[in-house]
């Protein structure tokens, strides 16, 4: 029988596991040194914040990996030999395979700045630097944190929900500036400091102090302003965890090169989620994509693939979300920081609430190619639909109201919208009544 081992227990290895169970018959292994069962990671903060257990994590109960036939291993995985098709792991004894599937994910990544090593300082990733943030924050009187990203507010709100002051720094001139246009990018930054997140832009992190146990005390910014902490969270991004692969011969660039199948330069291995990287990305999309519904596409396609029905990766528009404290945020398709030659885009800000819309389209064919959406819900299939077929940036916006799924009873702003985008753009708008029986209309 066929020994298919996958190294990984996040979404893109557990994607796999359990389609490759429902395509075959072949025996599966999931390596995980992290935990003993898969996990939402999207909700590690909200352990940190008391409003979940980690039992609530799992979206699979315990008995479901015996009945379905997959079985656990939780361990590190020290060595990859592609020759004797085996793994070395930490503590326990190699392991042969047939065909692997690497999913190791990520790690977040250093800055390498003097006194980076500090006690107290970590980044946010797995279970185990939620664990060393709980003890390094415990009765601690501020936090510092780098980085403008998604898991620098998320870390922020953690510290925020426990009263503990935080100072946020960076280096862009504002909140997460290298993807948001200004308009948006100063919406966020103003509802962060609605909960007194202090941000301070343009600012980067320079040294950090210890004192005589080796613990964080301050952080020196570029600015040489200094700034008494007794934590620092390092959020400038993640980078795929590969280093156990070196001298495997298995091709790694800054992930682990794969083609369109998530073949590797091995024979019978694979690659998925946050860190392969591909030779030629598809059309709009980055090399290395770290984020969660990309993850289980690629399990799902690796699983078609072992299951002999190969099943090349040819995502859609791009499409990601998060959360900004109480905005949460949607981006369908292609929505750039700053506005490229030959396209327009239109933007919408509601006057008392963090609200905002952002509509991106072709000058000349008037095909719609993205939207960003603050505080409002949309539809992804619509989106998709309009940036597949082309449709034409006033058809899209008279039919706004098909796109939105905010609850029952929510204030609805497609008349506001069509009137102001009519009036900053001089394009007549006619609206598109919704047909209420037929669902999606």
């Amino acid at each position: 029988m066929k020994h298919v081992v996958i190294i990984g227990n996040g979404i893109a290895g557990i994607t796999a596991a359990r389609h490759i169970r429902k395509g075959s018959d072949f025996r599966i292994t999931v390596i995980s040194g992290e935990s003993d069962h898969f996990y939402s990671r999207t909700a590690l903060m909200y352990l940190y914040m008391g409003q979940m257990e980690y039992k609530n994590l799992k979206p699979y109960e315990d008995w479901f990996w015996p009945k379905n036939r997959i079985e656990l291993v939780t361990d590190w995985v020290e060595k990859v030999d592609v020759a004797q098709k085996q793994l070395v792991l930490r503590q326990g004894e190699p392991l042969s395979y047939d065909e692997l599937i690497i999913a190791a994910g990520s790690r977040w990544r250093k800055g390498g700045w003097p006194g980076e090593g500090a006690k107290g300082v970590h980044g946010l990733y797995s279970l185990q630097d939620l664990e060393a943030i709980e003890a390094s924050t415990a009765g601690i009187e501020r936090g510092v944190i780098v980085g403008g990203g998604l898991i620098g507010v998320e870390l922020a709100e953690m510290l925020h929900s426990r009263g503990i002051p935080v100072s946020l720094l960076v280096r862009e001139k504002g909140y997460w500036a290298s993807v948001l246009p200004p308009e948006e990018a100063r919406l966020v930054g103003d509802h962060l400091r609605q909960h007194h997140i202090e941000l301070r832009f343009s600012t980067s992190l320079k040294e950090v102090e210890q004192d005589a146990a080796g613990r964080v005390q301050a952080v020196v910014t570029s600015a040489e302003e200094r700034i008494s902490c007794q934590f620092l969270g390092i959020t400038i991004g993640v980078e795929p965890n590969i280093d156990f692969l070196k001298g495997s011969g298995i091709e790694t660039d800054r992930g682990v090169l794969v083609d369109e199948y998530f073949r590797t330069s091995v024979s019978g291995v694979y690659a998925i989620g946050d860190c392969a990287q591909y030779r030629k990305p598809p059309i709009g999309r980055k090399a290395v994509e770290q984020v969660w519904y990309t993850g289980r596409e690629h399990g799902l396609l690796v699983a078609q693939t072992i299951c002999g029905k190969p099943a090349a990766y040819k995502p859609g528009p791009w499409f990601n979300s998060a959360k900004f404290f109480e905005v949460e945020y949607q981006v369908y398709g292609d929505v750039p920081s700053r506005l490229p030659e030959g396209w327009e885009w239109f933007y919408w800000q509601h006057p008392q609430k963090h609200q905002a819309l952002r509509l991106v389209w072709e000058k000349e064919s008037g095909k719609f190619r993205g939207v960003n959406l603050l505080g409002i819900r949309y539809r992804q299939e619509v989106c998709e639909q309009w940036i597949i077929s082309g449709t034409k940036i006033e058809e899209v916006v008279g039919q706004l109201h098909r796109a939105n799924f905010d609850p029952e009873f929510h204030s609805r702003h497609e008349g506001e919208i069509r009137n102001a985008f009519s009036t900053q753009t001089g394009r007549t708008i006619k609206e598109q009544k919704k047909k209420w029986w037929v669902f999606g209309a």
